[in-house]
Order: structure tokens, then sequence, then C-alpha cells
């Protein structure tokens, strides 16, 4: 399943005002989004979806490399116009920044043991024995929500993975998207398998990936989500989430 944030029934004009250049800043390291590929070529999600933005828009397009403190400084002394590596939406950054359309939002997910995703459902969680990361937010929700389910906290989410592999619990809840590259890993052992549909409630786990620009630059921010739609209603979307995200996480 490729996952859809826009209305698609939304008509939205063209802005009249396109930047005649985006500079986008990000950090390298963190597969699938930037990183260098064998040949030390800069590659990833965010890379091509940069590329594909200013590619609709029609304008000329770059991508600038800075370590992860030094996006913010290099944003606001007008070194790049967006930054587009994962900056969080905190309460501060909000009052400083504009922020464009999710572009990808991080569900959460169960997994569970494979030949057992089609059985298991909202009516099984009662009584299910499920692991989860002590001290997350999926722990937090888990026991909000499924006050009836056996929820069995470990340290770390490996130790809270493992236990499903071994079958000490019915289930893990955890990161979709980290999930959707552990089960396709030679440690999942194809193990596991999604089960039921994503989790995004909010307040835990609504906020997703977003483009962040100065608070000033509002024809950036509206040109990006411009083409962020058209990139979803032409496919062009789909086609990097799938070359990005094999096991989708949705």
């Amino acid at each position: 399943m490729v996952p859809n944030f826009w209305d698609p029934k939304a008509v939205h004009d063209r802005p009249a005002d396109i930047p005649g250049k985006i500079q986008f800043l990000a950090t390298d390291g963190y597969p699938p989004f930037v990183y260098r590929d064998a040949e030390d070529r800069l590659t990833g999600f965010n890379v091509d979806l940069a590329r594909a933005i200013c590619q609709e828009l029609d304008t000329s397009c770059s991508l600038r490399i800075k370590e992860f403190s030094g996006l913010l400084p290099a944003l606001e002394e007008g070194e790049g116009d967006a930054i587009i590596s994962g900056l969080a939406r905190t309460d501060d950054l909000v009052e400083r920044l504009s922020f464009s359309d999710d572009y990808l939002k991080l569900p959460a997910r169960f997994i569970v043991r494979t030949g057992k995703e089609k059985a298991f459902g909202a009516d099984a969680i009662a009584g299910a024995r499920i692991s989860v990361e002590a001290g997350s937010r999926h722990e937090a929700f888990a026991a909000r929500f499924w006050p009836e389910a056996f929820l069995m906290p470990f340290d770390t989410v490996e130790a809270a993975r493992t236990a499903l592999v071994k079958g000490d619990v019915d289930a893990h809840f955890g990161d979709g998207l980290s999930l959707s590259f552990w089960l396709n890993s030679t440690d999942a052992a194809d193990c596991c398998r999604f089960a039921g549909g994503p989790w995004l409630e909010p307040g835990y786990f609504d906020e997703g990936l977003s483009i962040a620009m100065r608070k000033d630059d509002a024809s950036t921010r509206e040109a990006i989500n411009y083409a962020l739609r058209r990139l979803q209603q032409t496919g062009v979307y789909r086609e990097l989430y799938l070359r990005y995200f094999p096991v989708s996480f949705f």
C-alpha cells in the first residue's frame, strides 16, 4: 500500500510566484533518506524527492550537505532555502520557521509471526502478549488504549523484537518505518509480518516528516506544497515510495 497524505479531490492552482532556485539543506548518513552509495554519490528518498519537487516546479535545484547541528544556522543565515532532513516541529521551531505539508507520516504498527497476520485484529489484542520498547511512546499508547492486553516492556527495541522471534510474545508494537526494514533483514529471517493497519493517533504518531523554511518565505512554502500535491497526483511520489520502501509500512 502506498500512502496518500493529500486530498485527491482538492484542486490547487499553480502558485504565481515560483522561486527561480531552491537550495535544499540536508545531512547525509541517514539511509534511506540521504546517504552516499558505493560510488560516493548522494542518493536517497529525500534527495530524489527534492529533485522531483524542482522538476515539477521547473526551477533550479541544489542540495547542500551540512552537519545536523549546522542546518538551522545555515537556513537562518541564507545559505539555503529549505531543510529536508527530518527536522522535528518543536514549539520553539514552529515559532521561528514555517513547515511544508507532511510528505511522510511515521505510523505505529503491529508485527506478528508469519502465518498469524490474518488472525490478528482488534479482537485479538485482549489477552495478547505484546512486546514494546520500555519508555517509548508505543508503550505509553498501548498502556492507555489496550489495558486488557499483557504488555511486556523490554529495555531495547531489539530485545522486544527478539521476544517475538522466539515466540515469547504474540505481537510486537513499534515504529512502522524501522520495522519495515527489519522485516526485510537477515535478523528477522522471514519470521514475521505486519498485522492490522497503521496507527496515526494524534498526540502519539501523527507528526510526520516535512520541509522547513524561513518564516518569511511564503513563496517557497506555497511552491513546495503545490509540488508535493502534484507529485502525488502524477504518480511520482508513488514511484519514489516504492523505490525506497519496498516493504510498505502502511
